[in-house]
């Protein structure tokens, strides 16, 4: 019997009579994450990672639910669960699945980057040994390969200074949970004072409460001081560019921080003045490398480049395959 299988409301345990993150009410959920596309509203009871439900609880309100630490286990109608490290996001979980004797991993979304890097605001990614292994594909194609992190912020940090020298602000759109903390994480707060978005404080405060170090930050709508707000860096979600929102800032610089960004053409369409290639999804070699890590003999593929995953898992020797989710590839690259 397969430990895991499709069906319209979701990624279903037959012998659990569980779901996986699914897209539609249920009566037990199993949430890897907490964003908006992995954690729906309308389920009966949710079953997650204990350092991310500060988080879940923000986004969906008063929930039945149940935190696990990281590799505890419960068991649900003789199939053992635990939830394990995923790298992504606060709270961000595998979920491993044992049933007599036969073990099955689904990844959600993870970070696993071929250049050996780790999302500092949270646990990082966990290798599990097992038969089957669902992996997402967001980025499952060769073109996309990660610089060190550090790169990446040296960039982001030369680009901030060079603004607050000439008096102009620093705009920097990323998502509003998991990229913005991570960007707050990553640069040099010394530049100059760092101003948010109110979707982002949210956030931000959940974090800190899980004990995750950020540095100080204000709400810009707070901020009435022009020589502040024209040397601040300013993160934002992507949904602030454009609005009302955006005109205290005068003409400001703006950037966008996303794997996406490793696209020819993604800065333009995105209408930015910078593109920073940063994601806490895994890229090819991260993806290579974690399917490697678990010694699964079968790999199932979830949302993103499919079709290229599974031929390259077949090239390989493996037995692959691909489920049809309703997850998105967009929240969080």
């Amino acid at each position: 019997m397969d430990l895991i299988v499709q069906r319209p409301e979701g990624l279903y345990c037959p012998p659990g009579d569980f779901f996986i993150d699914p897209w539609r009410p249920v009566e037990r959920a199993v949430i890897t994450h907490a964003h908006a596309d992995h954690a729906r509203p309308g389920h009966a009871h949710y079953l997650a990672a204990a350092p991310g439900a500060g988080v879940l609880r923000a986004r969906l309100g008063d929930i039945s639910l149940q935190a696990l630490a990281y590799g505890e286990a419960v068991a649900q109608r003789g199939v053992r669960v635990s939830l394990h490290p995923a790298g992504h996001v606060l709270g961000s979980a595998q979920v491993r699945i044992e049933h007599r004797g036969e073990v099955w991993v689904a990844s959600g979304d993870y970070f696993a980057s071929g250049a050996g890097d780790h999302n500092p605001t949270c646990a990082p990614f966990e290798p599990l040994r097992c038969d089957c292994f669902i992996t997402e594909s967001t980025f499952g194609l060769p073109i996309y390969r990660w610089r060190p992190q550090a790169e990446v912020f040296a960039q982001i940090d030369a680009w901030w200074r060079a603004n607050a020298e000439a008096g102009r602000a620093s705009v920097l759109f990323g998502y509003s949970f998991g990229k913005a903390q991570r960007v707050l994480a990553g640069v040099d707060a010394t530049i100059a004072p760092i101003l948010v978005h109110g979707a982002v404080e949210t956030v931000n405060e959940a974090y800190r409460a899980a004990g995750v170090a950020l540095p100080a930050t204000q709400l810009a709508t707070e901020v009435g001081d022009k020589s502040v707000l024209s040397r601040a860096l300013i993160v934002a979600p992507p949904s602030a560019a454009g609005s009302a929102w955006m005109k205290r800032f005068g003409h400001a610089a703006d950037a966008f921080a996303s794997g996406w960004m490793q696209l020819r053409g993604a800065r333009r369409r995105q209408g930015v003045d910078r593109g920073f290639v940063l994601s806490d999804h895994a890229d090819w070699p991260g993806l290579q490398a974690a399917i490697a890590a678990t010694g699964a003999s079968r790999v199932i593929v979830t949302h993103g480049y499919e079709a290229v995953m599974v031929r390259w898992l077949a090239e390989q020797g493996l037995q692959a395959g691909s489920f049809s989710t309703e997850y998105g590839a967009e929240e969080a690259a």
